[in-house]
This record gives structure tokens, sequence and C-alpha cells, in this order.
């Protein structure tokens, strides 16, 4: 049973740690700044989304001992923008500040096997799936799941990467020999109608809040947009959010913790995944929330009472890809001429490359599919020429 954490409060201007510095920490760290904390990164790189905005940074691998000891000298208190963190790196800096969310939640999401194992264990509702980790086990996930299936690598896949569509019994064995032979998971096919998510908050005391459902849109496997409120009914939207809070509060999650979930065409909801963090379906929670996911993050790691999760307004978001940048800079003067109400976010990066998530546009508005309507139209104007 988890326990609520001992009462630790941290107040403005201690300075506060991200590891990672993209754009998720880049938000972190704004959110910190606008509530009177110091906030800093550690990353890869020295001029990344959250070096840029920050007040310190560290340059390194997050689990390099030297970076992690120069890190831990600035940050009383540390949190991750993203789930490919070193779990004993986070265990170690865990023994003299706090540490949200804890190591546990990160190493189960970080890996699929373990992620899908935790959620079977919860008996929570997830697709049929099998470890892949000899030819053994793949020949049996064929047998088993049927086809088609969808092979994973059980580590490091974000936005598609790392698995293949298997249709059949002859293309599994070159399939993971694609993937490198490294331990997957098989999933079996899912026939869903959408594709949502709910963002939750929890606290150091337990206590646990979730923003309403997010339905989200996928082109090439990347998010390309978020509704919020999902128009998926009370029943579904109240069993999302149950189901969200039920996986925070079994891994102990302290901070913002997203789950995605398939709603299939028979009106079943299947957990997809886990994010130990704040998420790109969440971001219009900026302009659209009475707190943004990003401040609940800062509020858990600090040991502060949650902020409402209550919209203003519905609102919509749309990402902004490198593949706006092929023929030279958007047409920001025609995006806004066309509606002046778009709020526009840009993460800072240096390169535009087809794919990589460079910004998000955001719109409030009284109709939720309105919303998303003129947000696809400020971003279709963007190149305009």
């Amino acid at each position: 049973m988890n326990v609520p954490e001992p009462s630790i409060v941290l107040r403005p201007p201690a300075s506060l740690g991200v590891i990672g510095g993209g754009q998720l920490g880049r938000m972190f760290i704004q959110a910190a700044q606008r509530l009177g904390y110091r906030a800093g990164v550690l990353g890869a790189i020295p001029d990344g989304p959250g070096a840029q905005v920050a007040h310190w940074s560290v340059v390194g691998p997050p689990d390099s001992l030297s970076a992690l000891r120069n890190f831990a000298g600035h940050a009383e208190a540390v949190t991750v923008e993203f789930e490919n963190v070193s779990a004993p790196a986070l265990r170690w800096l865990a023994r003299t500040r706090p540490v949200r969310p804890g190591w546990r939640t990160v190493w189960v999401s970080q890996n699929r096997l373990r992620e899908k194992t935790f959620l079977a264990r919860n008996n929570l509702p997830l697709a049929p799936w099998r470890p892949v980790r000899t030819e053994v086990e793949l020949a049996e996930a064929v047998r088993g799941l049927g086809l088609p299936i969808i092979l994973k690598t059980a580590d490091s896949g974000y936005d598609g990467k790392g698995q293949v569509r298997i249709d059949e019994a002859s293309q599994a064995l070159s399939a993971w020999n694609q993937l490198g032979r490294v331990n997957c998971v098989a999933e079996g096919w899912v026939r869903f109608a959408s594709e949502v998510s709910v963002v939750v908050a929890r606290g150091a005391d337990g206590k646990a809040l979730t923003y309403p459902v997010g339905l989200n849109r996928h082109e090439r496997h990347i998010l390309d947009s978020t509704v919020m409120p999902a128009s998926v009914g009370p029943i579904v939207s109240h069993e999302a959010q149950d189901l969200a809070l039920a996986v925070a509060q079994a891994l102990g999650t302290v901070g913002v913790l997203t789950v995605e979930f398939f709603l299939t065409i028979e009106g079943r909801l299947l957990i997809n995944e886990i994010a130990p963090r704040p998420h790109n379906s969440g971001h219009l929670t900026i302009e659209a929330a009475v707190t943004s996911q990003f401040e609940q993050q800062v509020r858990a790691l600090c040991g502060l009472p949650l902020g409402s999760t209550d919209l203003a307004m519905p609102a919509s978001m749309v990402n902004l890809l490198g593949d706006l940048w092929k023929d030279g800079e958007p047409n920001w003067s025609a995006m806004w001429n066309r509606d002046p109400g778009v709020k526009l976010h840009l993460y800072g990066k240096q390169t535009a490359a087809p794919g990589r998530k460079m910004g998000h546009l955001t719109v409030l508005d009284p109709d939720a599919d309105t919303a998303l309507d003129r947000a696809i139209a400020a971003r279709r104007a963007l190149i305009e020429r």
C-alpha cells in the first residue's frame, strides 16, 4: 500500500532541477520561475530548450556520476522530463533531496515489459500481449495473439520508433531482426475508435486530481492534435479518469503522470502507455486550465497543495513539426492575421527536421470542435507564401 511521503515543503526561491533539457524541461522551468523558484537543468547539450531559459545548467549524460554530483550541488529537489533516466541515478539523488516522481515510477514506465507486467498484476485493462525475448517466445506470440501484431522494443521507443507491424507469420523473424533482436513486447491488434489520454497530478500527501480527458489524433505515429474535453461521453470519461488515478496510486507517483488509452469500437478502454511526466497532450493546459500540468509538477515536487484542474474553456492543441520549415521560416504573420486568438509556443530548437517537434499552437473556444478547426486552419496558414 502506498502511503504519503513525509511532509517537506520547499518555498521560493528554492532551486529546483529537472533532468532532461528538452521542451518539457523548458516548460517546467518556466512554470517554476513564474512561482518564484530558481530552476535549472541537467541536459546533454549546452543550448537546449531547457538550458535557454534556466537559471543554471549542467551539461552531461543523466547517468554520469560527475554530472550528477554537479547537478545535485545546485538542485534542492529533482524531477524529470522524460522516462529514459537512470533509475539508480534517481535513487542516489533521493538520498539527500526530494526526487519526484520516484525511481520506481520511472523504472516501471521506461520499459514496456515491466510496464505491462505492472498493469496486468494490478488488474488494469490493456491489450493482449506477450514478451518476446527469444525466437521461441516470438513464435508463441504469433500463435497466441493471432495476426496482425505489433512488435515493439521494450526500451527507448517513442513517437512510433522501435516498432514493426507483422501481418504474416513468415515476417516475424525478419521483423525482430530489424529491431536488433532486443527484448520486445508483442501486442495484439486493437480495433480502436479513438485514442484518449488523462493527465494526473498526485501530491506527496497522496491526494490526486485528473484533468478532463483529451482526445488525441496521431499522424505518422506522432501526436498531431489534442482536444479537451474529449467528446466521448460521461461514462467513458469517468472510467478513464478513475483508471488513470488507479495507475498513479498503484505506482505511488508524486508529480504528474499521463495515461494513454485506446478506446475500442466496443467502448472499452485499454491502457496503451504510461508517461511519468507531463505530456504533449496536456500542453493546452498552459492556457486552458486553471493550473497547468507544469505548475502541478512544480507544486507536487515542492510539497505544495495541488491546483484546480478545471478548464477555463475548451481548447485544442496542434503540434508544429519541422516539416513546416521545409521552405523556410513559417509565416507567423499569416497565422495571426487569420486568427489573433492563437497561442504560439516555440521550443527554441536550432534545427528543424521532418517529424521533430518544434512547437505547438493552442486555441481556446467555447466549442471544442471549433477550437480544433481554428488550430488546424492557423497551422495551415503558416505555409502560405
